[in-house]
């Protein structure tokens, strides 16, 4: 199976293949005057919120971009990852769950690594240099073409691989839910979340934050527990928790033949008897999704870019306040994706243990297709009224924050990044604010065009999507950044040329991928082809990084050495102030809270890779 073949979440196939058979029946799904009071409370309360932030920033940049750099530690963290949660998770990740099994939460858990990283090094790296954007940081690292086309390129990916997908996703729900068309459907929902971020800016957009991952934890934590229960049968939590397991280890027969019916279309290459088994965290090197690559070296090819150069995430933690700030911000930001498998990976297992023979309905693609409405069946039938308005406001308040956040950054980078550099050198500050404004709604309108082309043209699953377009855009930028960061002798020339070579090269493997489909009049021969363990998207993003460094660092002993490089631009252990902004007492140690979660890290993925 390729990326091109899983379907978005079509109404008619969820119907039959879903709620046709199974523990799980159809039921009519309608909401009660509670429900609505606890949706639209909740978004009256984000409105209130959003407003009235916005009316407190004054009108300099630092106020509308970067919050008056005022974010306390638990806005920090909260907001970063309220911007990080949204459709891909809800619907997406909880349906490759289903497909996949636990190995769809590396993404989560391997995040505390970065964010180490992130902690331990790049904040003060960051912080010292006072810049408003990542693009800006590289111009000042490598030079003006670096700087145009990283921020050419962010623009493309926050429009295309992220609002757009997003508004998609929420559409979707509106239209399973309320029975709206899918065009009226994305209109709607990018409207509604984007429209504080424009008048607020990221003051606005954090504060909000903070309310949406408050209710998306509890609420979404509540579906784990009654869905737990649920397989319990009334005899607990627990014993739901041992069902689940049961079934997803294959230990009862009717789910072990299920489970191993679906190993080829997983495990790229592997013959019909291989063993698959569901509940592994660290799956083979030709596993479609989650091969063991992506955990070992998925900072290096995605995460470096996504945590500390990706504008809309890394722009909450130049806000914050001070070093101390920053620093706890991720390390509570790094309990909170802990946390997150739990709500957005952990209802995949138990739906699969309500259905195991899901596996068999139809082709593998529209077992996928189906699979993406998994979260909102579950709130469907097992949710009682009154929680079920809060699980669908904790829904959609991951769309708006994602949408809010990127909004903000997007709107950020054109102004600072293109407007003043290009066009107005000499703003004042008033007007990079108006023209903040301005390009966010024009970018709101080119990402809900987006949205409805995705919607009515394409088949494509929400979380394959994404991940596929980062091969493109995230190894060339992390290979370039963590060289540079290293090595003063890496030029800008260097990292140019090396990005764009790499940007060809992924051009390249992604055609071969697909060599049948999209050059099939080229008639090429077989052997030109990915051998299968070149197919997931992690392995093609592990082998581009590795070919943007070798090929960056041998620019770099043939070119001349580049003299303009000031000590805070690379790093020298003797500037990185690992010991400043650290917490005063032992209960706000960052060294501490942040050893204890590093601690957990290891415990869960011994946990699901060994133990279980």
């Amino acid at each position: 199976m390729n990326a091109i073949d899983v379907a978005v979440p079509n109404e008619s196939i969820f119907m039959t293949l879903v709620l046709s058979t199974g523990p799980i029946e159809q039921i009519d799904f309608q909401l009660s005057t509670l429900d609505y009071v606890a949706f639209f409370g909740y978004f009256l309360g984000l409105c209130l919120i959003g407003f009235f932030a916005g009316r407190k920033q004054g009108e300099t940049s630092a106020d509308y971009f970067l919050a008056g750099r005022s974010l306390p530690w638990y806005v920090v963290g909260a907001s970063y990852i309220a911007a990080n949660i949204s459709t891909e998770h809800f619907i997406g990740l909880i349906g490759a769950a289903v497909i996949y099994g636990i190995c769809v939460a590396t993404g989560e858990w391997s995040t505390v690594i970065a964010f180490t990283f992130l902690i331990w090094l790049f904040i003060p790296y960051l912080l010292t240099s006072k810049v408003y954007t990542a693009p800006e940081f590289l111009e000042k690292r490598f030079n003006k073409q670096m700087r145009f086309i990283f921020a050419a390129v962010t623009l493309l990916v926050n429009i295309v691989a992220f609002m757009g997908p997003v508004i998609y996703g929420g559409a979707l729900v509106l239209v399973e839910l309320f029975g709206f068309d899918k065009v009226t459907a994305v209109i709607v929902i990018g409207i509604a979340s984007g429209v504080w971020a424009i008048w607020g800016g990221l003051r606005s957009v954090a504060l909000m934050d903070l309310l949406t991952i408050t209710v998306m934890v509890l609420g979404g934590l509540s579906v784990t527990f009654l869905g737990l229960s649920h397989l319990g049968d009334g005899q607990g939590v627990l014993a739901g928790a041992r069902k689940m397991i049961e079934v997803n280890a294959g230990n009862v027969p009717w789910a072990h033949q299920w489970i191993q019916d679906a190993t080829p279309n997983i495990l790229q290459g592997a013959d019909a008897d291989t063993t698959y088994d569901r509940l592994l965290v660290l799956q083979p090197l030709n596993h479609y999704s989650n091969p063991w690559t992506h955990w070992v070296f998925s900072f290096f090819y995605i995460g470096l870019w996504y945590t500390v150069i990706n504008q809309h995430m890394i722009q909450k933690v130049l806000a914050a306040k001070d070093m101390y700030h920053a620093r706890m911000g991720m390390v509570f930001a790094s309990y909170l994706k802990l946390l997150l498998p739990f709500i957005v990976v952990i209802p995949g297992l138990i739906f699969f243990a309500m259905k195991p023979d899901f596996l068999q309905e139809g082709s593998f693609g529209d077992q996928s297709d189906a699979a993406n409405a998994t979260y909102i069946l579950m709130i469907k039938q097992l949710v009682p009224t009154f929680l079920t308005g809060v699980l669908l406001a904790a829904l959609f308040g991951a769309i708006q924050s994602t949408v809010c956040s990127v909004l903000n950054s997007t709107s950020t980078i054109f102004t600072l990044d293109f407007y003043k550099m290009f066009f107005r050198k000499d703003a004042t500050e008033r007007e990079e604010v108006i023209v903040g404004r301005v390009a966010g709604a024009v970018i709101l309108g080119i990402s809900i065009i987006v949205g409805i082309l995705l919607a009515t043209v394409t088949k494509v699953n929400l979380f394959i999507w994404i991940q596929a377009l980062y091969v493109f855009f995230a190894p060339p930028f992390s290979a370039t950044f963590l060289l540079g960061s290293l090595w003063r002798r890496v030029s800008g020339t260097d990292a140019l040329i090396a990005s764009i070579c790499t940007f060809l090269f992924a051009l390249v493997l992604k055609l071969l991928e697909f060599k049948d489909s999209l050059l099939g009049w080229a008639h090429l021969p077989d052997w030109v082809a990915l051998p299968s363990w070149m197919i997931p998207f992690a392995n093609q993003g592990m082998i581009c990084w590795a070919f943007c460094m070798i090929l960056c660092a041998a620019l770099a002993l043939v070119t001349p050495n580049p003299d303009n490089i000031d000590d805070d631009l690379t790093f020298r252990w003797k500037n990185l102030k690992l010991s400043g902004g650290l917490g005063g007492h032992w209960y706000s140690s960052v060294t501490l809270w942040w050893a204890v979660c590093v601690v957990l890290m290891i415990g869960l993925v011994l946990t699901f890779s060994i133990v279980l």
